[in-house]
């Protein structure tokens, strides 16, 4: 029987995540193979107005506003907090890189390999992907398919400049000792206006795009600080279920999504459902997938000639990037984390005053 435990590991925390992997390779598959996501089936289901892998960005954003700001509430140390925060997205990624530009870059390429290599894109691409810049990401001669999309070599790693961003806000306010229940609700509903008003913040860049992803982060800080007054019950799903359907109705299912959404994610994650408890036998391989899902999904097109339709895509990219997630994990990001557990509990040493005489 499913049982909530938010006080342990034994929690949905995993398989959420993953889920909402799945959803953005699933929906680029899509895009990857069609050039376009308009046949995907939740711009159906919603009217035009999202698709399916948006959506599991949106949780990426409320699990991680929810369980950063518990981070940062547990050790309050910018220091440290930064380890941890930097220790979670760069071992992984840079593995990544290396792969995508020394890799398959080269096997793809149309280039010889010594003008690939001399070629400026690579250096940009590199530079790019390291500082989290959100792209369009090419390298010299790569071209997978004939479509929209056939240049970018990882359409994913978009996102994790915002998701950085949100970690220095979180480190901002707690320094400035701000970092509460009322300034979530505000940052919150900052966000949702800032969804609504979508059009003006393009002149702003990337301070525009933070604000739009706040109000989906946001509403994870409020539900962290709420996450004993609330009543965490299956009947109050369903009415946060129904209320994503109301905004569906209404035409505005992205910008209100976090009053309802956010409280949908964290209760699914807070329950335990053994059978759902994948990481116990794998690792997580959540951010795996997601940063290796677009670059499988992009070869999986060029070895089939552009000729793959979208579910041969999925399952193809499946069957690449689910075992690079495995290695990704097991390799890199969990040895990468156990050091940063281990930094962070290391006692600061002090060095004793000087005794006068």
């Amino acid at each position: 029987m499913a049982r909530s435990d938010p006080g342990s590991r034994a929690n949905n925390f995993d398989a959420l995540r993953l889920i909402a992997a799945l959803s953005v390779v699933f929906s680029h598959s899509f895009l990857i193979a069609d050039g376009s996501e308009a046949n995907e089936p939740f711009v159906w289901l919603t009217g035009n107005q999202c698709i399916l892998g948006l959506v599991g960005v949106f949780v990426f954003f409320v699990i991680s506003g929810y369980l950063v700001t518990e981070s940062w509430c547990r050790s309050p140390l910018p220091g440290r907090f930064a380890l941890r925060r930097g220790l979670r997205i760069y071992p992984g990624l840079i593995v990544n890189v290396a792969i995508c530009a020394f890799l398959i870059g080269p096997v793809v390429t149309s280039l010889p390999l010594s003008a690939y290599f001399a070629g400026p894109e690579l250096g940009d691409f590199l530079v790019k992907t390291l500082t989290l810049e959100p792209g369009p990401l090419a390298l010299p001669g790569v071209l997978f398919a004939d479509t929209s999309v056939g240049l970018h070599v990882n359409g994913s790693l978009w996102t994790l400049r915002y998701e950085v961003i949100m970690y220095l806000m979180i480190v901002i306010l707690g320094m400035l000792r701000v970092l509460r229940l009322s300034t979530c609700v505000v940052l919150t509903g900052a966000g949702i206006a800032a969804v609504y008003f979508e059009h003006l913040l393009t002149p702003f860049g990337d301070l525009g795009e933070w604000a739009w992803f706040l109000g989906f982060f946001g509403a994870g800080m409020v539900l962290h600080f709420l996450r004993d007054r609330l009543r965490w019950d299956w009947r109050w799903a369903l009415l946060a279920i129904l209320a994503l359907v109301v905004f569906v109705r209404l035409g505005r299912f992205i910008m209100l999504f976090p009053l309802a959404g956010a409280y949908l994610a964290i209760w699914f994650a807070r329950r335990y459902d053994p059978w759902l408890d994948y990481s116990r036998y794998c690792g997580d391989l959540s951010y795996g997938l997601y940063i290796y899902g677009w670059p499988a999904e992009e070869l999986v097109m060029w070895l089939s000639g552009g000729r793959a339709v979208w579910w041969q895509v999925f399952v193809g990219s499946l069957a690449l990037a689910l075992p690079m997630a495995w290695l990704s994990w097991h390799g890199i990001e969990k040895w990468a984390l156990r050091w940063g557990r281990r930094a962070a509990i290391r006692p600061l040493v002090v060095a004793p005053a000087p005794i006068d005489g």
